[in-house]
């Protein structure tokens, strides 16, 4: 339905009926696995991972980003699942849109700067900056969490008048200044990104082809982890920006030439697709996992004696719940075999020792 303000001003709130039937499993899919991969990744990172480089740092925080947004998944499941009617009160609202998008903001940057990171030590490994000091490193990304914070702060003030209505991305004949702040960070925290992720990985693929260790298997770690930063970043967060670049152009010219009472029927459907594919930006904090098991050779060695580690416990446990019950067994296998032998040689007139 829509609601109107004045005669010219048209907040379009759209039929959630697809969303409310898809979105909730998918969160919460998202949320169990996302859970799973970066605390393990966290775990590993703090008690495991050691000594840190400057590079650890960045890794760490993306995982840290990745982490946060879980907190919020379950309420926009339950939000979707009620029927696109939040309950939790207005502040805490803002606090979920807010963790929503510092996610997206800083999952960019740090993949971002990871990719950098990468490029610096690939194409230029006698440059100063690839021996900044772990301290350096932290100062470093404690500036980006501030410029991310900086960028959707404006989450936390987004005025509810009386609605459960839950959402940050606003459809209106007449974007008010806080709603085209919050696309245009959307849409530039990922194409910026995106030109200086592409421009090293380029950088690197050329320059490491051209060697001739071309196939030495550090050369393919480092060909590998690149392209693995680069899919991610495609796949999670290239289609909600093509479909909201649309949304935002189709907002500009509909206006001009449709009646305003058809406005909202005619971006209904790019919406609810925006929804859909929005879901994939969450899904980033799912699969950044690969990124730090590619990341170094550390960090994969550790993820597998940890998984042998349980494997291990569970085969032990197996083998002991065995043992225990052959030992409980009144009468082992090769006695039984013996008195049969026995019982049947009696019974043919004979006895064990003529046979």
């Amino acid at each position: 339905f829509v609601r109107c303000q004045n005669h010219k001003h048209f907040i379009c709130n759209f039929n959630a009926t697809l969303l409310i039937s898809v979105l909730p499993p998918l969160l919460l899919i998202e949320f169990v696995l996302g859970v799973l991969g970066n605390g393990l990744a966290l775990w590993i990172f703090c008690f495991h991972l050691k000594p840190w480089k400057s590079s650890t740092v960045f890794l760490f925080n993306l995982a840290l980003t990745d982490f946060m947004l879980n907190f919020a998944l379950p309420f926009r499941a339950a939000y979707y699942f009620s029927g696109a009617s939040w309950g939790f009160g207005n502040a805490f609202c803002n606090i979920c849109l807010f963790m929503l998008a510092l996610n997206r903001s800083g999952s960019t940057i740090f993949l971002m700067v990871i990719a950098v990171d990468r490029y610096m030590r690939v194409v230029h490994p006698h440059h100063p900056v690839n021996y900044v000091s772990v301290t350096k490193a932290a100062c470093g990304a404690a500036v980006l969490w501030l410029f991310t914070i900086s960028l959707t702060a404006h989450t936390l003030t987004i005025p509810w008048k009386n609605t459960t209505y839950c959402e940050s991305f606003i459809v209106q004949t007449e974007p008010s200044v806080r709603l085209t702040w919050h696309k245009t960070v959307f849409i530039f925290s990922f194409y910026m990104p995106l030109a200086v992720i592409l421009y090293c990985t380029f950088q690197i693929i050329g320059h490491l082809r051209g060697r001739p260790l071309a196939q030495h298997p550090q050369t393919k770690r480092a060909l590998c982890f690149i392209t693995i930063v680069v899919m991610l970043f495609i796949i999670c967060f290239l289609p909600s920006n093509i479909i909201q670049l649309w949304i935002w152009f189709k907002t500009q010219e509909l206006p001009k030439n449709i009646p305003l009472s058809e406005f909202c029927a005619n971006l209904e459907d790019l919406q609810t697709a925006f929804y859909i594919t929005i879901i994939l930006t969450y899904l980033n904090s799912m699969l950044d996992p690969l990124v730090y098991y590619f990341s170094s050779p550390a960090f994969k060695n550790i993820c597998r004696r940890a998984l042998h580690q349980a494997k291990v416990t569970v085969e032990s446990s197996d083998r002991k719940i065995r043992e225990t019950g052959s030992q409980l067994d009144p009468l082992p296998t090769n006695k039984r075999v013996a008195i049969l032998i026995i019982w049947s040689s009696f019974y043919q007139g004979k006895t064990v020792l003529e046979v």
